[in-house]
């Protein structure tokens, strides 16, 4: 279950969720539920479900994360739906996996006082207190640090959970106080069927990016996690000529964005939401990618979760600038692969001066395709499959149906 996010097939945790079910359905049954489907997925080997059907949702409505924003009332009738939703179909599982969100472990919860085994993913690092109260404000502060205490509580509980990174499954021993032996580290993988090596000029004549210009691109949300403002004024105050930015993306400061980008001397270009299938002819076309994460939107300064863009970036073979920061430091060798600097402006105004020529970018992308190691799908649903199964068994059940 995906309780946290509705499904959107270009956002990140849809992405996630959607292409473990589909490796796991080799060996199991297995239902994907979001809270709402926004758009369609196509054919799947495995079942998509809603857990609260009906009613309206603005499919131009970008942000991928469903229960944010939403009132106090508004969340405890999705309580209820999300209830409903199990007493429905409870019955037809042998486990179900909860997908981290807002209240990690509610499901697991539920699941264990109906006897059927269950397991929490979780990416998220615990807030220390008071960190979201000069970000987002008091109520929003108040509503967060309230769903950290019954998360708490929750996830405590848990027989099972599964994390992205090591330096994740610290921070839940650490901060949630969760024994260390219920946590168990399982890392994303990559889909080598689709991100792959392209030629490059071939990629650009297929979306009219002229064959001569350097070309940085970053693919994905545009968040407040994901902060662009610092490379757009870098670029709006370096060198001219200065290389072209390609947005591969959308999200709610596009708006900010484009007037920064109004005032670069180079062409910066958005291509809004772009299907997911054709995101590494975007990627191929590209000399340099960037993953621009904002350190002061994680508890504790660091990226503990798994970044998903950086690898496929990666196995593309192209070089990536990003922070050096958490799991960051082992997706990235500095100047071999690529990059890792303060996302600040001016260190990438220093950066943007002294960028090394295509031809050397074009050689830590071949170098990333050789040094980098890449999980597969495949990889990851097999681990998970064991810890399931390991869970069936010790709860006594038999078969191989799973709810995620």
């Amino acid at each position: 279950m995906v309780p946290g996010h509705n499904l959107l097939t270009s956002a990140g945790p849809s992405r996630n969720v959607l292409s473990v079910a589909e490796a796991l359905s080799r060996w199991a049954d297995v239902t994907v539920a979001f809270r709402k489907i926004l758009e369609p997925t196509g054919p799947r080997p495995f079942r998509v479900a809603e857990i609260a059907p009906g009613g309206t949702e603005s499919t131009a409505y970008v942000d991928d994360a469903a229960v944010r924003g939403i009132g106090y009332g508004e969340f405890v009738s999705y309580l209820r739906s999300i209830r409903r939703f199990l007493m429905k179909e409870l019955h037809s599982y042998d486990l179900v996996l909860e997908k981290s969100w807002l209240l990690s472990g509610y499901v697991s919860a539920y699941c264990r006082k109906a006897g059927k085994p269950s397991a929490l993913v979780e990416n998220i690092v615990p807030a220390p207190p008071g960190f979201f109260r000069s970000r987002l404000g008091i109520r929003k502060h108040v509503r967060l640090s309230v769903a950290g205490l019954l998360t708490d509580r929750y996830i405590r509980k848990a027989p099972l959970v599964i994390a992205e990174t090591e330096a994740l499954k610290r921070a839940l021993v650490l901060r949630r106080k969760i024994p260390a032996g219920r946590v168990h580290v399982v890392g994303l993988g990559v889909d080598r069927n689709l991100f792959r090596p392209i030629p490059q000029d071939e990629a650009r004549r297929d979306l009219g990016i002229p064959p001569g210009e350097t070309v940085l691109l970053y693919a994905g949300v545009l968040d407040q996690t994901h902060n662009l403002a610092p490379l757009l004024d870098a670029l709006a105050a370096g060198p001219d000529p200065s290389p072209a930015l390609h947005i591969a993306g959308d999200g709610m400061l596009r708006g900010r964005y484009a007037e920064k980008a109004g005032r670069c001397p180079g062409p910066i270009v958005f291509h809004g939401r772009v299907p997911y299938e054709t995101m590494p002819r975007y990627i191929a076309a590209a000399d340099l990618c960037v993953a621009p994460y904002d350190l002061a939107m994680f508890p504790y300064g660091e990226v503990a979760y798994s970044t998903l863009k950086i690898p496929e970036y990666l196995a593309v073979g192209r070089p990536v600038v990003s922070v050096p920061s958490g799991h960051i430091c082992e997706l990235v060798k500095p100047q071999a692969t690529g990059f890792l600097f303060p996302n600040r402006v001016e260190d990438w105004l220093d950066f943007i001066r002294r960028m090394p020529p295509r031809r050397r970018l074009r050689q830590m992308g071949e170098a990333a395709l050789r040094e980098s190691s890449f999980r597969t799908w495949e990889d990851t649903a097999f681990e998970y499959l064991a810890l399931c199964e390991r869970e069936i068994l010790q709860a006594g059940k038999t078969g191989h149906t799973v709810s995620t």
